[in-house]
């Protein structure tokens, strides 16, 4: 997320000067590699680049590409077959073994629908959107590669397809992706010939809500920013919950655990975790945040006091469902032997990424199949 953040600044930038730039997207790959569908490099008139495609390998031939394409000015898909035994063939001395297909265009400044411009609003406002982008056309078939359909949560839509059957079957497919949340590659078969789509969900930053200012809180909120993630900070207490101490925080908020469901936005995409280290207070946020829609709620602290908390509740008539507790991680974090507040972050936020991700957190040597597999639903 973060990566996509710093290309979206950087395409902004390059946009106010009014300067030429290529973009380079993964659009399909097949066996092993080292990025997936979605990753992206932008690439400056002067060579330099934000983002990545590879672990190194690609880089320096997709610009030396787009140098190429500069008289044209038009978007080509280019192909890494890694699956050879002769990796010399390519000069890169490739360590991958999969074929990876790549969209290279310009960014073309003046398209006020450039799809750039779609994912920042999608970032900038956390909402979900669809992009299909067209790169590959066989045959007689009237397409262009680089042609897109940029579908919003909300069902509008844009696009520059130009081909009525072609938008009814990339519209079908892009409304599925928005209900399943789902990037996946697609063929169309016409009687005119082939055309192939990448279909990808652009997922809004994850909003992660820190109940408590406390030393502790600082280094989440940080590592958390620097994933990509909206991070919002609350606390009761004027002096933990500043501009100082949460210098990266995208919101701070002055609030009671009484006052939280009036105050805070409370989505159902969002993580929350409690770790004010006062148990009245916990108590309070368990009460207001279990009931609430929040994906997932990690509570600070061991097991039994968790359990106590959730035994005061009870006293007071208040019975979390079974559905409620599935959502609460406690202790929070994953087992990685965290002592520190900075390995206690670190903790924190692998479990949350594993969670969203749909992952268990184990090591990757115990993994058998793809890294990149698809998740089992979460």
């Amino acid at each position: 997320m973060k990566e996509l953040q710093d290309i979206i600044n950087a395409y902004e930038s390059i946009k106010q000067a009014e300067g030429p730039a290529h973009l380079a997207t993964i659009v399909k790959v097949k066996g092993s590699t080292y990025r997936r569908p979605g990753a992206r490099m932008l690439i400056r008139e002067d060579g330099t680049t934000v983002g990545a495609i590879s672990s190194g390998c690609l880089e320096a031939d997709i610009v030396e590409r787009s140098k190429k394409i500069l008289e044209t000015a038009e978007p080509i898909t280019v192909v890494y077959d890694m699956t050879s035994s002769d990796n010399d063939v390519w000069g890169l001395n490739l360590g991958c073994n999969g074929i990876i297909h790549i969209l290279l265009e310009p960014v073309r400044m003046s398209v006020a629908s450039s799809h750039l411009t779609f994912i920042a609003d999608c970032l900038r406002n956390q909402k979900l959107g669809v992009i299909a982008t067209v790169f590959r056309v066989d045959g007689e078939f009237k397409g262009k590669v680089g042609s897109r359909m940029l579908v919003q949560e909300n069902g509008s839509v844009a696009e520059d397809i130009r081909n009525p059957a072609l938008s009814a079957a990339l519209l079908e497919d892009c409304q599925n992706a928005v209900r399943t949340k789902q990037s996946s590659v697609k063929e169309y078969r016409f009687l005119e010939g082939v055309v192939e789509a990448f279909i990808e969900v652009i997922h809004p930053p994850i909003p992660l809500l820190i109940f408590g200012g406390g030393p502790d809180a600082v280094p989440v909120a940080r590592f958390a920013k620097e994933l990509g993630w909206h991070v919002t900070v609350v606390d009761h207490r004027p002096a933990q919950a500043t501009k100082e101490r949460f210098s990266t925080s995208d919101t701070l908020i002055l609030a009671r655990p009484e006052e939280v469901a009036e105050k805070v936005q409370l989505k159902s995409h969002a993580a929350a975790i409690i770790m004010t280290h006062n148990f009245s207070h916990d108590l309070q946020l368990l009460q207001t945040l279990l009931p609430s829609p929040v994906r997932y709620l990690g509570v600070l602290g061991p097991s039994q006091r968790t359990s106590l908390l959730l035994e005061k509740l009870r006293d007071t008539g208040f019975t979390p469902t079974e559905k409620q507790l599935a959502r609460l991680h406690t202790p929070v974090g994953l087992n990685i032997g965290a002592e520190s507040p900075a390995e206690i972050a670190l903790s924190i936020l692998s479990e949350i990424q594993a969670f969203f991700s749909g992952r268990t957190g184990g090591y990757l040597r115990d993994h058998s199949g793809p890294i990149h597999g698809s998740p089992p639903d979460s």
